[in-house]
């Protein structure tokens, strides 16, 4: 006879089906957490609002100011900025239940590896926000303001618009202050050596200034405000690639010699 056990039949369903459930749950509580906070912050919505248009308010000549276009926009738009705010502020509950649903399908060395990532990676991107807003934005903004005068054009910008330029440059600084993770997941999982991506760095800099030029405003100084931190990233992902896959290349190690020496 046989030793195999057979498997039962259905049982596979079942362990899809249950996985459903449980990405269901998980992604109820997130969603759970981003409404809770959005409900405790939409009160504070309008201060909110006046809070992200700052950089841009600070930047107008005298008189100039904010625009609504659409009948609705001075409601959703700073409904639509609290819920983004509400989400940046959830985002360590949501970066938890995607953990918490992977977890038990990884193993140990894998976790050990993901729980820095994922700090790291909110850390950067939430470092990437901060960087557009406080150093780009004022930048930006007031080279755009003062190229409007000599054209005799008055800057009054659309709260919608500005809006969807806002969370664009988020967006992109935010990705790109991802860089050294990438380097590093890249690196730590073999699909690339350090040594190749030591070799690319040109190419890594040639494309760091293609994207800021096509992301970025005309103005050169801007430009260079995404592209010079985008090469420095890749440096320090390097330097960061190099400790986590020594330190990866050791538990491996240390694991075969103890797998050795069990009889």
């Amino acid at each position: 006879m046989s030793d195999d056990k057979q498997i039962p039949e259905g049982g596979t369903e079942e362990t899809f089906i249950s996985h459903l459930i449980e990405l269901r749950n998980r992604i109820i509580r997130a969603g759970v957490a981003v409404i809770v906070v959005f409900l405790s912050l939409v009160y504070w919505a309008p201060d909110i609002f006046r809070l992200f248009a700052r950089p841009l308010m600070q930047s107008l000549p005298a008189g100039g100011k904010m625009i609504v276009t659409d009948i609705t926009g001075s409601f959703f738009v700073p409904m639509k900025v609290t819920m983004m705010v509400a989400f940046v502020i959830a985002l360590p509950v949501v970066l938890y239940q995607i953990w918490a649903f992977v977890a038990p399908g990884l193993y140990q060395h894998e976790k050990k590896l993901v729980m820095p990532l994922v700090v790291s990676s909110y850390l950067l991107f939430l470092l990437g926000m901060a960087f557009a807003y406080f150093l780009v934005f004022p930048t930006v903004f007031h080279f755009m303001a003062h190229y409007n005068a000599p054209l005799g054009a008055e800057m009054n910008t659309d709260i919608d618009n500005y809006l969807s330029f806002v969370l664009t440059m988020f967006l992109c600084f935010g990705v790109t202050f991802e860089v050294p993770v990438v380097v590093v997941v890249l690196a730590r999982m073999g699909v690339v050596s350090i040594d190749k991506l030591k070799q690319i760095r040109p190419y890594v800099v040639v494309g760091a200034f293609v994207l800021a030029a096509v992301v970025t405003p005309p103005d050169i100084l801007s430009q260079l405000m995404l592209a010079v931190p985008l090469c420095i990233l890749y440096e320090l992902g390097l330097v960061a690639a190099r400790l986590f896959v020594k330190q990866g290349q050791q538990t491996e190690e240390s694991s075969e010699g103890n797998g050795q020496a069990t009889p």
